[in-house]
């Protein structure tokens, strides 16, 4: 897999007010995700779901360096993706979304401690991407965390206000509580950003969905799914 145009260099990078952020996206197994969406034969919902997730974690390695975004994930598609971009790879432990990235922001928290204090004294922020936002652009990402570092613990709702996309903290590891109706939950301990990025906010569950993300316009993976499959 080829690193995509625009990559960065592969050193930690600070997004707005000097937070370096350590970024975990999780990718289910094909065979188990997207229930919900049942793309038109001939395009199959596991090839459909991994471009989805692929897209997500090119345009991530593009808004930070690779190294600072870890993939939770069995898929071998989405972990050939995240290796071969440079982002660290971690196998999903099989409990769930929340587990998973519980587990991402374990591991990625000892390799923290392991290296010590950055020599620039960039404060640590912890971020939790979902693995299905194909429209979603670097700097669409970007433009999130920097919004994001100035809140001790903050939430970026889905389009429609009721799920999440992306979970941060400058301070710990929060607590992880995706699923249905998970903004409201998240929002019990952050704040909720109803930011302007209609590309990083809107996920893809179902056929709607996909519809306005394409759109919108989504990345090469996802276009080339659609294009194999005959449209969405």
């Amino acid at each position: 897999m080829t690193r995509p145009p625009s990559t960065p260099p592969t050193h930690p990078q600070a997004v707005g007010h000097g937070v370096c952020w350590h970024l975990v996206i999780p990718v289910k197994d094909g065979s188990s995700s997207k229930s919900r969406l049942s793309p038109a034969p001939p395009l199959a919902r596991r090839d459909l779901a991994l471009a989805l997730a692929l897209d997500t974690i090119e345009s991530a390695c593009s808004a930070l360096s690779a190294d600072q975004v870890t993939v939770v994930t069995s898929d071998p598609g989405a972990a050939a993706c995240a290796q071969g971009l440079g982002a660290r790879v971690l196998t999903d432990p099989g409990a769930g979304l929340n587990a998973a990235v519980a587990a991402g922001w374990e591991s990625t928290a000892r390799t923290v401690l392991a290296r010590g204090a950055d020599a620039s004294m960039l404060r640590t922020g912890w971020a939790a991407l979902l693995g299905d936002l194909p429209s979603m652009r670097g700097e669409d990402l970007r433009t999130a965390l920097a919004s994001c570092s100035t809140h001790r613990e903050a939430v970026v709702p889905d389009a429609d206000g009721t799920g999440t996309v992306l979970l941060t903290s400058t301070a710990a590891p929060p607590l992880p509580q995706f699923g249905p109706g998970s903004a409201a939950r998240h929002a019990s301990t952050s704040t909720v950003l109803l930011l302007d990025l209609p590309r990083l906010r809107t996920d893809v569950d179902t056929v709607h969905d996909l519809r306005m993300a394409v759109a919108l316009g989504v990345g090469r993976h996802t276009r080339a799914a659609l294009a194999r499959g005959g449209g969405s």
